[in-house]
């Protein structure tokens, strides 16, 4: 079970990651949803860094989860046309 728990908090951590570096915030951002794109975008960046900081503390089940988080708030924001992002592959859902 752990070698599971940790291969897959490995995978989320790397797939936020990637995420974060694919995703461009699509609407200008000094329009209502340019704001809310900026608003997911640093959920998710934060999300990345309170799951690194729980895995240095050993607590790999709240890392995996900070990680699906984080990269939730980007695939939805990706849908409903926040960010424009990589339509193949397999950093998001659209």
């Amino acid at each position: 079970m752990t070698a599971d728990l940790e291969e897959k908090t490995d995978r989320y951590e790397g797939l936020l990651a990637e995420a974060l570096d694919a995703a461009e915030v699509a609407p200008h951002a000094d329009t209502p949803m340019g704001e809310a794109a900026a608003e997911c975008l640093e959920m998710a960046e934060s999300y990345l860094e309170d799951g690194r900081h729980f895995r240095e503390d050993g607590d790999p089940v709240n890392a995996l989860a900070s990680f699906s988080y984080g990269h939730a708030w980007l695939d939805a924001g990706a849908r409903i046309g926040l960010f424009d992002v990589p339509r193949e592959g397999h950093l998001f859902t659209v």
